[in-house]
């Protein structure tokens, strides 16, 4: 259990650094600067939603990890619907907000579920009983190559964008705004895909390595 907390800990800090440099990024950009005052305490919160889905996601798969993991048809039901219990918080907290959002399934599921598969795998590959006797560093080392982990990575970032950009097209906007909302939304995405991939490979080769110094390093693996 130590090592999927570990797991889960150092993805929230991954999900934490791309959501600051996707808001940084989002700030230059127009027409974005414009919607961000009303998108920006969204992505705030959507980001702590992530991190207790995706913890929830690893933590179930430490549980299957040492046994034979059940097929992913039974495993996904459960998931989403606990995943639901966490987007009923996130409302409640963007309710103390000047903004309505309502959560879109008949879109979101899909991407939801391709996301939480990724991550499912990756927990079961990187918690996996011939990596136990190892720490989280060396079994991930063990689990994945530096480009195997950055498409990952990469790939987790791009489903996460994708779930944003359907969060931000039902996010209620100014009068003037409104026309733009489709191009605010798909812009956004644009901008979090164009962080998303050399953010990736600075973390597969800085991740699993000792640290280093920058202003906003990327994530370093625990013990």
């Amino acid at each position: 259990m130590k090592r999927a907390k570990s797991l889960a800990r150092l993805n929230g800090r991954i999900l934490h650094v791309f959501s600051r440099r996707t808001t940084t990024a989002l700030r230059a950009a127009l027409p974005l600067r414009l919607a961000l005052p009303h998108l920006e305490p969204v992505l705030l919160l959507n980001v702590i939603k992530e991190v207790e889905k995706d913890t929830l996601v690893i933590l179930r798969a430490r549980e299957l990890a040492a046994e034979n993991p059940p097929d992913w048809n039974e495993v996904l039901p459960q998931l989403m619907q606990a995943t639901k219990e966490i987007d009923r918080l996130f409302l409640a907290r963007v309710g103390t907000f000047p903004v309505e959002i309502v959560i879109r399934y008949d879109e979101i599921a899909p991407i939801r579920a391709r996301r939480m598969r990724l991550l499912y795998d990756a927990a079961l590959k990187s918690l996996a009983a011939e990596h136990s006797r190892h720490r989280l560093r060396v079994a991930m080392q063990k689990a994945f190559t530096r480009d195997e982990f950055a498409q990952l990575l990469y790939e987790l970032f791009r489903l996460y964008a994708e779930e944003a950009r359907c969060l931000s097209r039902s996010v209620r906007l100014p009068r003037l705004l409104t026309p733009l909302r489709e191009l605010i939304a798909q812009e956004m995405l644009n901008v979090m895909l164009q962080v998303a991939r050399p953010l990736a490979l600075e973390i597969a080769t800085t991740a699993l390595l000792p640290p280093t110094t920058k202003a906003d390093p990327a994530p370093k693996m625990e013990a």
